[in-house]
């Protein structure tokens, strides 16, 4: 440790820090633009200068090192007048444009100015103007001419995202913040950009102009998509959400949001929301009110229970649902008598497991990683803040190893860092691959290899990596998961954890797809699972959240078998499934409900509604609650979400416990069983419904190549 005085405080402070992290411990405010805590020093506003004893100069604090003894002064009048000599030079060429800038109220320029700004400029040439440029949907860049050039934006790409798409070109007076030649900005993090700005200049292309930020009410919520967690704020003006940004949370998302966290907010206020209940006859819709739709689904359950029996009703629930309406789905099935009720809609094989599937170590923890292999996953497309994480440890030295398809291994820009080890092969040949693997680290340790396998030179390089360092992780990804052999490829995954000291787990596809597991939302002894229910066994089916051509593993063939139902009841935010369902309820999103997520580590999250429910939309929780009592099915009297979490065993606030967090397997390994359908994984943004129907998303690189290949694909 280092002591140092500041202001005439003594702080200690580890050696090698700056006299910013000084200020930071001390508590200490030093005007700063350039300067962020995730990023690396760049120096180059100069605004943080402070007075350093025996120092010729003003010294950049962000940027000088500590010493024993050195005493600093922040806010003498030599380092005023330095701070204030610097704000009078951004101000040069800075528009005086903050009556109508969009950055007006939250803009690091505009506060420190007050403090630091003349009353008057001593400078009345012309200023300069720096032309507008065209980066895509989610990001605008209309007003440069506001940049200080501090450069956050471009060691935000280089840095963290791992695509340096912005830089900085010529010099002097004529230096730009640019993309390369006219480029687009397409990466899944690129709405950070936004936040770091610090002045105008960068600003949210779907929100621009829509409101000033002294408008907006801001609330705490979760994101409802990957199995992230991500803590979020989301921003309101008259019952209508305006905006979503980030709420830092270390252990989960740090101070960062995925584009798909943030932009998803544009499809709540889409006209395609379903406001009030719906039902078909004689082949069109018409809207109705909540009790003649209950009663009618009531009905129509009662009839078919009576003429076909319990086991030919079903549910298929989302896992973007939240952790109550799972468990009240699962109850309503049970409690008519029923086991048909499953959230793996887009799985291909259905083995049973008596613990919650999950990823296996902590979130924080794959900051820290030194040896990582992942076993098909498109890492930076899936789980954005997960590939952060092990960016940041491969920037540190991590051995990132990776197992997935030839599609997602051709792209050099697919994992946005250097992989040390890979095997590109179709899925049918991964259980092969992982059993390569495991035969390699067999043969270096002298035992009895779980499966038949050739040590190939990929595979021991593989192998290598895994024996060596100390934090390790194996992680399977969505499309290991989905996969017709995901038994085998855990098992194998098992034994190689087991032989290397590495924690073995799932990236977990949803929001809630531990918090499904752990409200049981899973088929029982007899019970149908999705696969089966999908090929048109049931002759009535509640879909809770999802529409099955989209979510699914048969895709457009599910609609087909979905239609032999004699009845089929949506229960959405949206007009979703018209063609083959009878009755369409309108249920809220994340926004207008209560309820709680639990992320792929296990950690139990709960929200609140953020905005009143649009039109009739009613809570599916209350939904199912309502349905249960016109059904006379005990047991259903909650009266808030509340009550409802208190009813699910191991639901409490925090962590999952342990002792239900398993991905051990009894299955056997299976190498011959290899020739099942590809798995089936969503594009980034066709994950859910809400990210379909987000307007500017659909609009990004990604969502255009994924609507070609699937248009190539039909």
């Amino acid at each position: 440790m280092v002591e140092i005085e500041l202001d005439g405080q003594k702080v200690e402070v580890l050696e090698g820090s700056t006299v910013m992290h000084a200020a930071e411990k001390a508590g200490t405010y030093i005007p700063h633009f350039c300067y962020h805590k995730k990023l690396s020093i760049a120096a180059n506003c100069r605004m943080c200068l402070v007075d350093v004893e025996k120092a010729p100069k003003p010294m950049p604090a962000c940027a000088t090192p500590v010493t024993q003894g050195m005493v600093v002064h922040t806010k003498n009048d030599k380092a005023i007048k330095a701070q204030k000599g610097v704000m009078e030079f951004l101000l040069i060429n800075h528009p005086l444009d903050c009556p109508i800038c969009d950055q007006g109220g939250e803009c690091q320029l505009q506060d420190l100015a007050v403090g630091y700004g003349a009353g008057e400029s001593r400078y009345a040439e012309e200023k300069r103007m720096v032309f507008h440029k065209d980066v895509g949907p989610l990001i605008s860049m209309q007003e440069m001419s506001r940049c200080i050039h501090c450069t956050r934006c471009v060691r935000f790409g280089q840095e963290v995202a791992g695509v340096m798409e912005l830089g900085m070109s010529h010099r002097g007076e004529h230096a730009e913040i640019e993309t390369f030649v006219g480029m687009s900005v397409d990466s899944e993090l690129s709405g950070n950009m936004i936040d770091l700005c610090p002045v105008g200049a960068l600003t949210s292309k779907p929100f621009r102009y829509s409101a000033r930020t002294w408008e907006l009410s801001r609330r705490k919520s979760v994101s409802p998509h990957d199995s992230t967690g991500t803590n979020l704020i989301v921003q309101v003006k008259h019952d209508k959400v305006m905006r979503v940004l980030p709420l830092e949370n270390e252990a989960i998302n740090e101070c960062w949001l995925a584009d798909r966290d943030r932009f998803s907010y544009e499809a709540l206020n889409t006209d395609d929301r379903l406001l009030s209940p719906m039902l078909k006859q004689g082949g069109e819709w018409k809207t109705v009110d909540w009790q003649t739709a209950l009663e009618y689904v009531a009905n129509g359950l009662k009839q078919i229970k009576s003429e076909y029996g319990a086991e030919s009703i079903g549910t298929l629930a989302s896992p973007h649902s939240t952790l109550e309406e799972l468990h009240l789905a699962a109850s309503l099935m049970r409690g008519l008598g029923s086991e048909n009720i499953d959230h793996r809609l887009r799985h291909a094989e259905f083995s049973p497991s008596g613990s919650i599937r999950w990823l296996g170590t902590s979130i924080a923890s794959l900051s820290q990683m030194q040896r990582v292999l992942v076993v098909g996953s498109n890492l930076r497309k899936d789980h954005p803040l997960f590939s952060l994480r092990l960016r940041q440890s491969v920037r540190n030295g991590c051995s990132l190893s990776a197992i997935n398809s030839l599609a997602e291994m051709a792209d050099p820009d697919a994992w946005a860092m250097p992989l040390a080890h890979a095997v590109m092969a179709p899925p049918g040949d991964w259980v092969k691959a992982l059993a390569n693997v495991a035969a390699a680290i067999a043969a270096e340790k002298g035992v009895a290899a779980p499966a038949t396998g050739q040590a190939d030179d990929a595979a021991k390089a593989i192998a290598a990596s895994l024996m060596g360092g100390e934090r390790k992780a194996i992680l399977l990804g969505n499309a290991a998961a989905h996969h017709a052999n995901a038994s085998s490829l855990l098992a194998l995954a098992n034994w190689i954890g087991r032989q290397t000291g590495a924690s073995v787990g799932y990236l977990t596809e949803a929001a809630n797809t531990v918090g499904a597991q752990l409200a049981n939302a899973l088929p029982g002894n007899a019970g149908l699972h999705a696969g089966q229910m999908l090929e048109g066994k049931l002759k009535a089916v509640l879909l809770l959240n999802n529409e099955p051509e989209f979510d699914s593993a048969p895709g457009a063939k599910a609609r087909d078998s979905l239609n032999s139902a004699q009845m089929v009841v949506t229960l959405s935010p949206f007009k979703a499934n018209m063609s083959f369902s009878d009755v369409l309820l309108p249920i809220a999103p994340f926004t207008e409900t209560p309820g709680t997520f639990v992320n792929a580590e296990g950690r139990v999250q709960s929200f609140h509604a953020v905005v009143k429910p649009r039109g009739d939309t009613r809570p599916a929780w209350k939904v199912f609650r309502v349905l249960a009592n016109l059904l006379g099915l005990p047991g259903f009297g909650f009266e808030s979400s509340q009550e409802v979490l208190k009813s699910i065993p191991d639901a409490g606030p925090g962590q999952v416990p342990p002792n239900r967090l398993s991905n051990a397997t009894e299955c056997e390994i299976d190498l011959s069983a290899v020739a099942g359908p590809a798995p089936v994984v969503a594009s980034i943004y066709q994950l859910d419904s809400l990210v379909r129907r987000a307007t500017s998303l659909q609009l990004t690189a990604d969502a255009r190549k994924a609507a070609e290949f699937e248009k190539a694909g039909t």
